[in-house]
């Protein structure tokens, strides 16, 4: 069987993998896909980045098939959806059928903390994966840069006599840094001589975290972009008027920094599938998807495009379909659903599971039964992407500890949802362990959908906020807080009552709470603080403590990561 082959197999390092893969020249890649050499920027022999004018050049080719890979709610350990993605575009092309990635760029921080990079995994992964993981073209440093420049003026302002009469309490724009660091999550800066500026509190987020990052995102054109920046609000007057980047004449130098940034980088996977690596904004309280204008190169370039959406699909999914795709344009014909038997074990209530450690011994025992105990969560997962109009597969992550009666429970309660289901094996296998997923894609793709966001932009934002808490998640309302009641009635009435909402809570539960596995019922959602997010689009609630700046284990992935005496990168995964 199938899975006997996969447990009796010994599946390489990751970097081992990636450093042995018969890469083909980035210009071949996009050559293959279509786009002109003209359009071709290389940084090196296997990255590049795509002028936009690709986009327009390309306008006259049908429109591919539009895929969501997202998960059921996550262990701390993640479920493999970036490795599931790429898997699934290696299967397809076995499949005779040409197809575009569309992912994020991973952050460094946790590349250098307990997660480590986010390349994919075995057989199924973006390479290079050390430029993937470090660095890549650059984009996250112009983020960095164009982020603490808004906030070197700001403070450059309010030095030089605050001619905008701006509140220094109400600032909200602090500074961010592409690494974890929780000794810079709260700060008091401009301490010192009167020179040295403005004594006030404030603090790093990390990079991926930022409004710009998500601008990045979202924006269509390099228009759009230098629009959104100055849309960005730092904080509000004594008056009580939001002030913005452009209001401090920085939303132009911004710009300039991002213009290259806002190209998409191509790369490929071991099998030579090319992808576009483009943005990468946090998924706990922005949208954690990749970006728009690679979504709109990939469509052009393919019979399908694989993308992501970060976390379960009651947070990433979500936010896919009511931010995203509202200002992409672009509807997906289907979701892929991954998930594994160690998730569905977590959901019991029966195991815990903890970053940086090993699986308990007994959740490695064969047990169905456990599968079933929490097969709620699958459930509750499949009728998120259902309400959303979306066809949903199934994609069963397999692991070398897997036994073949758990994957069989998994496949009863798919297809007892009605929803196409496959076991995937593209960790193990490459393409070839993904061929029956591309097929039930493939189906799923043929089916007719009903595109259906949550809610109208035109409801008041409390009615957004209590529709996602009760149609998405389950819960049975909303419970405000006094001071988050009173900023949405203060953005309402400042004109950002239309935006779309965004949720920033726990992605280990469905819930608010992440110690509630399955899919809770009887509890509500608990909202105690509300933040606008102007340039980006949306507004967005905080549903219990988010850290913005990850903090460092106590053995972090950057104890392991080398140079060997040759110059290789080692201890990267």
């Amino acid at each position: 069987m199938v899975l006997d082959r996969v447990m009796s197999t010994a599946i390489p390092a990751d970097l081992a993998i990636a450093r042995a893969a018969s890469l083909h020249p980035i210009a071949d890649v996009a050559a293959a896909a279509g786009i002109h050499e003209d359009h071709v920027e290389p940084y090196g022999r296997h990255v590049a980045k795509i002028d936009l004018a690709a986009i327009d050049a390309l306008a006259d080719r049908p429109a591919a098939k539009y895929v969501v890979v997202t998960a059921i709610t996550p262990t701390p350990l993640g479920e493999g959806k970036t490795a599931t993605a790429v898997g699934l575009a290696q299967g397809l092309g076995r499949l005779g059928h040409r197809t575009m990635l569309t992912l994020r760029q991973p952050s460094m921080g946790p590349t250098f903390g307990i997660k480590g990079g986010a390349a994919g995994g075995g057989y199924s992964q973006i390479v290079p994966m050390e430029n993937l993981n470090l660095h890549l073209t650059g984009d996250f440093h112009a983020v960095t840069a164009a982020h603490n420049l808004l906030a070197a003026i700001l403070d450059n302002h309010l030095h030089h006599g605050n001619d905008l009469d701006i509140e220094p309490h109400s600032i909200t724009w602090r500074r961010v840094l592409d690494v974890n660091d929780r000794a810079l999550r709260n700060l008091v800066i401009g301490l010192g001589a009167k020179i040295d500026g403005v004594p006030r509190q404030s603090g790093f987020d990390i990079t991926a975290a930022s409004e710009v990052m998500v601008i990045l995102t979202l924006s269509t054109s390099l228009r759009d972009l230098r629009s959104r920046l100055g849309r960005i609000v730092v904080g509000y007057t004594r008056a009580g008027e939001p002030v913005t980047a452009e209001d401090l004449q920085a939303a132009g130098a911004m710009a300039v920094i991002l213009k290259d940034a806002l190209k998409p980088n191509l790369m490929q996977t071991l099998e030579n599938t090319p992808a576009l690596i483009h943005a990468g904004p946090f998924g706990n309280i922005a949208t954690g998807s990749s970006s728009v204008v690679a979504d709109y190169l990939g469509i052009r370039t393919a019979d399908y495009v694989i993308t992501e959406a970060g976390f379960g699909a009651d947070m990433g999914c979500e936010r896919f379909v009511n931010v995203k795709c509202r200002v992409s344009g672009v509807v997906p014909a289907a979701a892929v659903v991954v998930v594994t038997v160690r998730a569905l074990k977590t959901h019991s209530g029966r195991y815990g599971v903890a970053a940086g450690r090993p699986l308990p011994p007994e959740m490695l025992a064969e047990c169905p039964e456990d599968v079933r105990a929490g097969a709620a969560n699958l459930r509750k997962h499949l009728q998120i992407v259902r309400s959303f109009g979306m066809q949903p597969v199934v994609a069963i992550n397999a692991f070398p500890t897997d036994h073949d009666s758990e994957h069989a429970v998994i496949r009863e309660i798919a297809e007892e949802d009605g929803a196409l289901v496959a076991v995937a094996t593209h960790v193990a296998e490459g393409g070839p362990g993904a061929t029956d997923l591309a097929q039930a894609v493939i189906e799923a793709c043929s089916r007719p959908t009903s595109f259906t966001p949550t809610y109208e932009l035109s409801e008041p934002l409390l009615s957004k906020l209590t529709s996602v808490a009760t149609k998405v998640y389950g819960a049975d309302g909303v419970d405000v807080s006094p001071p988050a009641a009173k900023e949405l009635a203060r953005l309402e009435s400042l004109g950002f009552g239309e935006l779309p909402v965004v949720i920033a809570k726990t992605h280990l539960s469905i819930s608010s709470d992440p110690s509630l596995k399955g899919a809770p019922t009887g509890w509500r959602l608990p909202v105690r603080e509300i933040r606008l997010a102007a340039g980006a689009g949306y507004v967005y609630a905080i549903a219990g403590d988010m850290r913005t700046m990850p903090g460092l284990s106590k053995r972090p992935a950057a104890h392991r990561i080398d140079l060997d005496e040759d110059g290789n990168v080692v201890g990267l995964f």
